[in-house]
């Protein structure tokens, strides 16, 4: 299939060269071709430009964007979309004053998830979850990265990891399977974590490797789950077994995870919602994306991650939704850029560079994907018509996206 769009309003994160991340004061520069025009074969991007320089293409598809932005599909790189049922209970827990961390001391929050999903087929898995998929699709995200980390046992987290396979070959979005190996504590080691430690680092690890499914690790290192020694020791087995890391840290206390995640070359440290000088210096001059996750402080009431202080500070930031049935039930990117600019105080601009180029780095797909470059894969939103790109975060309760184009095939 080819297809030609003509006439877009704005065409956003043109590069004529390819860009895989940006950083710092660069955030702020959203490259914007006006009056534009885009052409994609199959999978790929090949050609645009303005219209004023537009020579007739022959396209087996023409979409007239008078009026509308094309950008690039969002790159969730936070998601925990795979889960069984839901936690509405908690919910109004939580409305009645219960904190997530209480919830989670009377067995609810991720025990709660992990009792479903263990009582719940692999085939009632796939569905539930192939939907949430769709869903967020036709809201604009084009890539996704989904983790384990509801079983709390070797054989569910494997179970987990074959639903994501099987989605993953199923969907036209680009799909990046982590392995949350260590995301809670069950109920049986309670007592007894270094038992459920060496459960994970010798069986699980070494089997979600065979599996041959996931290339990346997580841990949520935080009080009363796994402390950075624990993180140290779970991150070496990754390593051994070919994961690189891509950890929870700072959500609720600071423990030192930063600087444990850069040591182990993390592709991407996640949450940061309390974050010190030594925490930006950890990162600084490293290889590591730090990742703000604001629909989760949004739906918690917790602080959020301070943005600012990390741009500021010459670093590169991405935005994820955190999609997961306890703390962030919502795959809403377009929510996500809106709430960056009003929570987070990142411009319009920089908060689209951190939902698109630098959530395809976070995932490690940015060679790819993010941004408008020939040879690039055709992910893209076509909006509803509009003034200005700044709307899209502006009217944060209105669904911006007209159509879609992922991998190349525009979605009816």
């Amino acid at each position: 299939m080819s297809i030609l769009i003509t006439n877009i309003k704005q065409l956003l994160q043109v590069h004529d060269h390819n860009v895989t991340i940006v950083k710092g004061t660069d955030m702020k520069h959203l490259s914007v071709l006006e009056n534009a025009y885009l052409y994609i074969e199959h999978d790929t991007i090949i050609e645009y430009g303005k219209m004023e320089d537009y020579h007739p293409i022959d396209a087996e598809k023409t979409v007239d964007a008078t009026g509308k932005i094309v950008l690039p599909s969002w790159c969730d790189s936070h998601t925990h979309l795979v889960y069984a049922g839901d936690r509405t209970s908690e919910y109004v827990d939580r409305i009645n004053g219960l904190s997530y961390e209480e919830i989670a001391a009377r067995g609810g929050g991720i025990l709660n998830s992990a009792k479903e999903l263990q009582n719940t087929s692999e085939e009632d898995i796939y569905d539930q979850s192939i939907a949430r998929l769709d869903e967020i699709i036709r809201m604009g995200t084009g890539a996704v990265e989904i983790k384990t980390g509801y079983g709390l046992s070797v054989e569910a987290e494997l179970k987990m990891l074959k639903v994501i396979k099987r989605i993953k070959q199923d969907t036209l979005a680009y799909i990046t399977p982590t392995l949350l190996a260590a995301h809670a504590i069950p109920q049986k080691y309670r007592k007894n974590k270094e038992k459920y430690i060496e459960q994970i680092t010798q069986e699980l690890i070494p089997k979600a490797n065979a599996l041959n499914i996931s290339h990346f690790i997580d841990v949520f290192c935080e009080e009363g789950y796994f402390d950075i020694d624990d993180l140290e020791i779970i991150l070496k087995a990754g390593k051994a077994n070919n994961f690189r890391p891509k950890i929870h840290v700072n959500q609720f206390n600071n423990l030192g995870g930063v600087a444990i995640g850069v040591k182990h070359n993390a592709l991407s440290v996640d949450h940061l919602e309390l974050l010190s000088d030594k925490d930006i210096k950890a990162l600084k001059g490293s290889s590591t994306m730090p990742v703000a996750l604001p629909g989760c402080s949004f739906f918690l009431g917790i602080p959020y991650t301070p943005a600012r202080k990390l741009i500021d500070a010459g670093l590169p930031l991405a935005i994820a939704s955190d999609y997961n049935p306890g703390s962030a039930p919502s795959g809403n990117m377009n929510f996500i850029v809106g709430a960056a600019c009003a929570k987070l105080k990142l411009t319009p601009e920089e908060a689209i560079n951190a939902a698109t180029i630098n959530g395809a780095y976070a995932m490690g797909i940015s060679n790819m994907y993010g941004s408008v470059t020939r040879g690039k894969k055709a992910n893209f939103i076509i909006t509803k018509p509009m003034n200005h790109y700044r709307e899209i975060p502006y009217s944060f309760a209105h669904n911006p996206v007209e159509q879609i184009i992922i991998n190349g095939t525009l979605l009816e």
